[in-house]
């Protein structure tokens, strides 16, 4: 009796975790999940569906207005229209040495259907992204055909746990200096490393022409070996 009290306890236990985990993650999220400060790059916002009774046919994604994209581009979602809005710029951006005077603030997909236990991905080209911050957040609104709207559009704090509608967040990563042998190595520790790599080869060939002049004299000595036995024996066959 006791042994099955603990078995129903266990999968119990088990079954909430599985159920609380599939709740934490499916939600609006941003792929990859982080980029190179500065630059330009492809990110997908992914959209399962979390209803079992309803298909999610509008998202809506935000842009931080303090952190004003140059360029947005969408890709084409067969099924769904997108729609971009833009802003003007308090302060203009100057990007390739053009002046940039307004940015998107909204992207908007409409028109298709996310079934239940289905997902879609929207592409967007992005840059040029901020070079003096470590995320940019894109607070998210998701509607269903019933008339459902989910925010997600809750920041996520430092140390605490993730909201229960968390806004998708890209985190921005410093980019690698660039460096003759792709390890982050400074210029000096890079000539050395050449220095090293061309002292290697050096020896590596010293070493091969020592082997080769052995292997000559071998061979030499063997053919002179050959010949003195061969001498030899003419010399006692006159003998007899």
């Amino acid at each position: 009796m006791k042994s099955s009290r603990v078995a129903f306890a266990a999968a119990l236990a088990a079954g909430s975790v599985l159920v609380l985990s599939g709740t934490a993650f499916a939600h609006v999220g941003v792929q990859p999940g982080e980029a190179t400060k500065g630059g330009y790059t492809t990110i997908n916002f992914k959209v399962p569906n979390e209803r079992d009774n309803a298909s999610t046919t509008q998202l809506e994604v935000n842009f931080p207005i303090d952190q004003p994209l140059s360029s947005v581009m969408p890709q084409d979602v067969p099924g769904w229209t997108v729609t971009v809005e833009k802003s003007k710029l308090d302060k203009p951006l100057t990007v390739h040495g053009k002046q940039v005077n307004e940015a998107v603030t909204k992207v908007t997909w409409t028109g298709g259907k996310i079934e239940p236990g289905k997902f879609q991905q929207f592409p967007l080209s992005v840059g040029k992204l901020p070079e003096n911050a470590d995320q940019m957040v894109f607070k998210s609104i998701q509607t269903y055909d019933n008339g459902e709207v989910v925010r997600w559009i809750e920041e996520t704090k430092e140390g605490a746990a993730e909201p229960q509608n968390p806004a998708p967040v890209l985190k921005l990563t410093a980019a690698k200096g660039p460096d003759q042998h792709g390890t982050g190595a400074t210029p000096d520790e890079a000539k050395n490393a050449d220095k090293d790599a061309a002292s290697g080869h050096d020896e590596a060939a010293s070493e091969h022409g020592t082997d080769t002049t052995a292997r000559a004299l071998g061979i030499a000595g063997i053919v002179i070996g050959l010949g003195g036995v061969a001498f030899g024996f003419a010399s006692r066959r006159r003998s007899a």
